[in-house]
């Protein structure tokens, strides 16, 4: 597969609405997954004899190219607003328990020290509190998945 045979790949996906499509070929594996803009990140994944190796690492970095600058005007829309952060790895709650309402909307107005959510590290339970007043504009993660350190969790509209 050539590097036109992979970007061909890669608009088709963009285009079809599909999140993920993985590909695997006798000496190769190719897995392209898409984000909410279109855009399509791809991760090769190669498994071939080292000398064939230098020749599949050229298209990698043609193929991601587009991937950034797709993604560059999204930042641009989102500069405007703050984003509340997660302060550890864990597990992301958006509510206390099961049972009890959430702890933001979208649309929600917070204040400085309000619970906007729970992350959950070795089976310890951590508030985290909005170090900022405003209305909550987008929540960017799931319930019950899991975060990393420094992984933006929601937009917050401070006017």
């Amino acid at each position: 597969m050539d590097i036109r045979e992979i970007q061909n790949l890669i608009k088709f996906v963009a285009k079809s609405g599909a999140t993920e499509v993985k590909l695997e070929m006798d000496d190769f594996k190719i897995t392209i997954k898409t984000t909410e803009a279109g855009a399509a990140e791809t991760t090769y994944i190669q498994q071939m004899p080292m000398q064939a190796m230098p020749q599949v690492a050229a298209p990698v970095a043609v193929a991601a190219a587009p991937v950034a600058v797709a993604a560059a005007p999204a930042a641009d829309e989102n500069s405007k607003y703050i984003t509340i952060k997660s302060p550890m790895i864990g597990t992301f709650y958006r509510k206390p328990s099961p049972d009890k309402p959430m702890f933001v909307e979208v649309g929600s107005t917070i204040s400085k020290g309000d619970v906007v959510c729970v992350i959950e590290a070795m089976k310890l339970f951590n508030e985290i509190e909005a170090e900022v007043s405003g209305k909550i504009v987008k929540i960017l993660v799931d319930d019950a998945s899991p975060v990393e350190f420094d992984q933006p969790l929601f937009l917050v509209d401070p006017s």
